[in-house]
């Protein structure tokens, strides 16, 4: 799912949010009740089920996300791909997509491929984070996650792989330190 395919949903504004949902299952040839199940389920999935009959110009940034991640576990990816999905939303909310979509992976066992530029997001959400070069993009590290599926950003292990990755950027100082008593 990229910003263009999160983007169509606010460019249906005719369209209210189950509709949405149903876009890409219109040719998938599900008949009606079949269509209306998995609508009604990944809204569920993704907390929207009140809001079906709005319109996406009537939702927030976060419930827009949430929009265009129910569309696209409707048709049932194996693999769901996700281009910087929660850039352009306020810290609070783009925390709370993150847990979000960890619980989502886990429970519709889905692989995703997470894009993103904050290195904290990466480590939060990842099993393995694919660092890439600039111009032209390639592989430059490969750094494991090895923490439990409950991540607490502030722990030794978070902190640790974070700083790892900024290693892997240059981006680390060491600063020696000097302590007074």
């Amino acid at each position: 799912m990229n910003s263009s395919a999160l983007r169509s949903s606010a460019q249906l504004p005719w369209r209210s949010v189950e509709k949405n949902v149903a876009l890409p299952l219109e040719t998938k040839g599900l008949n009606k009740q079949e269509q209306d199940e998995r609508i009604k389920r990944y809204l569920e999935l993704v907390g929207l089920s009140d809001y079906k009959d709005r319109h996406p110009h009537q939702l927030s940034g976060g419930q827009q996300q949430r929009v265009a991640i129910a569309r696209a576990l409707a048709i049932n990816p194996d693999i769901l791909f996700m281009d910087e999905p929660f850039a352009a939303l306020d810290a609070i909310t783009r925390m709370k997509l993150q847990d979000d979509t960890r619980l989502l992976s886990t429970k519709e066992k889905k692989t995703i491929i997470f894009v993103t530029h904050d290195i904290e997001e990466a480590v939060y959400l990842a099993d393995s984070i694919v660092v890439l070069s600039p111009n032209p993009g390639r592989i430059k590290s490969i750094v494991d996650v090895h923490m439990p599926f409950e991540r607490d950003r502030t722990s030794d292990d978070f902190i640790h792989i974070r700083d790892k990755i900024f290693e892997i950027f240059n981006m680390k100082v060491d600063r020696d330190l000097e302590y007074y008593i």
